[in-house]
């Protein structure tokens, strides 16, 4: 039996950013949903029937600026990795970052070779 694709959610409020992060995963053969804020990341979560493999998410968004969507992600669904996408990344709060369990944090502009490494990496434990 084929084994189904991973299940991606991509969280980015900038829809270039959230097209060209999805279009690059979904080449990987991979399932990608997509969200544009916090509420419909969240929404988005606790409503799949399909739990996701790994959340790619924006660290500032329009209805949340700082690290409490990746904390409430991770009372939610405290397994899934999780890969952080900023350009507003200080020391401190890439530290609190790695303190909640991201896998990888991408900084903005980056590579969607280095998206689609750290993906993959944080799918395989």
């Amino acid at each position: 039996m084929k084994k189904p694709p991973l299940h991606v959610l991509v969280v980015d409020d900038e829809p270039l950013i959230r097209w060209s992060v999805t279009e690059t995963l979904a080449d990987l053969g991979l399932d990608v949903e997509q969200a544009d804020c916090a509420a419909s990341a969240l929404q988005t979560i606790t409503t799949t029937a399909l739990p996701f493999d790994v959340i790619v998410l924006d660290l500032r968004l329009p209805d949340m600026r700082d690290l409490s969507l990746l904390a409430t992600i991770r009372q939610l669904v405290p397994e899934t990795p999780v890969v952080l996408m900023t350009a507003f990344g200080s020391p401190e709060i890439l530290a609190d970052a790695r303190h909640l369990g991201v896998r990888g944090v991408l900084t903005k502009p980056f590579e969607l070779e280095d998206l689609s490494r750290l993906v993959m990496e944080a799918t395989n434990g």
